[in-house]
């Protein structure tokens, strides 16, 4: 009889945060800074924002884009938490390997609890 374990749902997360990361938030980085502006920073005058506040309440307003930027942050926190529990025991804290998931997991799930609320209050 084999054992049950919750381990492929955490590489599954753990996977699609790495590719969010590396591939999606450059081009989210490049899509808000330059292309949301419609012009270079160095063509903006030294007082003018590039993008203004009224630009990212409005890019915020719709409910596609606030789900895009919480899979965007969330998955990557995941990504994070599973590189340090794997870290840590590699390191040889092995000893402590519940406490280190626990921790590392948890915070994730409380940081993306709170990007949840923060999103939904916008």
């Amino acid at each position: 009889m084999s054992s049950r374990t919750n381990e492929p749902f955490w590489w599954l997360i753990f996977s699609g945060g790495g590719v969010i990361a590396a591939f999606v938030a450059p081009v989210l980085i490049f899509l808000t800074a330059v292309a949301a502006a419609g012009r270079w920073p160095s063509e903006a005058s030294p007082n003018e924002l590039v993008l203004s506040h009224a630009h990212i309440v409005e890019l915020l307003s719709h409910p596609l884009t606030r789900l895009g930027l919480f899979v965007a942050i969330a998955m990557p926190l995941f990504h994070c938490a599973h590189r340090v529990r794997h870290t840590l025991e590699e390191l040889g804290l092995g000893a402590f390997k519940t406490l280190i998931a626990g921790t590392c997991y948890l915070g994730a799930i409380v940081f993306t609890t709170i990007l949840a609320i923060i999103l939904k209050t916008m």
